[in-house]
């Protein structure tokens, strides 16, 4: 999709890129019982305290009940029906209408258009938009939407543009090459759906303003220097001095920008055959 510039009229424009919204279909609402209206916390948690920074406002959204799974219309076909923006997420949806007259939504595949048809199935024909089981798929196509617990449903490779890699089937699991470069062992009875997730150029958008941002529900973000001594370390002072201290702190005197702050490690590496970094954990063939 290309993406288009404005000219520089305003200094909100004269920044401004976004997308020209060619592969969606006219505007509409989703059907009632495929949308759930979520109250907005704005960072808050069930006490109310402020949890995470920046967050409230924005225009009221309803969110679309995206079809995960897709097992439940397994060996059923469907024709997509539309192309739509959902606000909850980066890339694009499909609504899909399936031979037995049941409507759901998709995250919509690169290069699918109304009117293609897809599948869900074990062994299907590995075609761009088809849904079926790692076993089936040939080494080297891209993939996306993929299952990594069986039967939990698509929950890796879903955001704008993203696209992962079959990589090998030998011995017990797949090896999957993710966004990132890690590569990690994936059960061969966990479905993914062929091709690479729409909406590529998302990362090519400029806001341009505040006042976008604050329609997407972001507020604004203020530099610790520029507060004072009792809201952030680093305030206080005299014009613009620097920080004053060895290494900068976050808000709470934590140590920040380079210095590991996560206490919990993960649960477990053993599924990671490769680390994003390139380190080897497990042997591969």
């Amino acid at each position: 999709m290309p993406v288009k510039k404005y000219k520089p009229t305003t200094p909100g424009q004269r920044q401004r890129v976004s997308l020209t919204y060619e592969e969606l279909t006219k505007k509409r609402r989703p059907a009632k019982r495929m949308r759930k209206y979520i109250k907005e916390k704005a960072g808050r948690n069930n006490q109310g305290k402020l949890t995470v920074r920046h967050r409230g406002g924005g225009h009221k959204t309803l969110y679309r009940l995206i079809d995960f799974k897709q097992v439940e219309k397994i060996n059923i076909p469907g024709k997509i029906s539309s192309v739509e923006y959902d606000p909850y997420r980066s890339c694009f949806i499909i609504l899909v209408v399936y031979a037995d007259g049941d409507k759901r939504y998709h995250i919509a595949p690169h290069g699918l258009k109304v009117g293609d048809e897809v599948i869900c199935k074990p062994k299907a024909k590995a075609k761009n938009g088809n849904r079926l089981k790692l076993k089936y798929i040939p080494v080297g196509f891209e993939i996306h939407n993929i299952e990594t617990n069986l039967g939990k449903g698509g929950q890796i490779v879903r955001s704008a543009g993203a696209v992962a890699r079959l990589i090998s089937l030998e011995g017990k699991y797949a090896q999957v090459q993710l966004p990132s470069k890690e590569v990690r062992l994936v059960n061969k009875d966990c479905y993914a759906t062929i091709g690479r997730v729409s909406n590529v150029d998302h990362g090519l958008v400029k806001i341009g303003k505040a006042g976008r941002s604050r329609h997407m529900g972001r507020r604004p973000v203020v530099r610790g220097k520029v507060m004072n001594p009792v809201d952030h370390p680093h305030g206080g002072g005299e014009g613009r001095n620097s920080i004053g201290m060895k290494y900068p702190k976050t808000k709470w005197g934590a140590p920040a920008l380079g210095v590991k702050t996560r206490k919990r490690k993960k649960w477990t590496n053993r599924f990671i055959a490769r680390t994003r970094k390139g380190k080897q954990l497990i042997k591969m063939d």
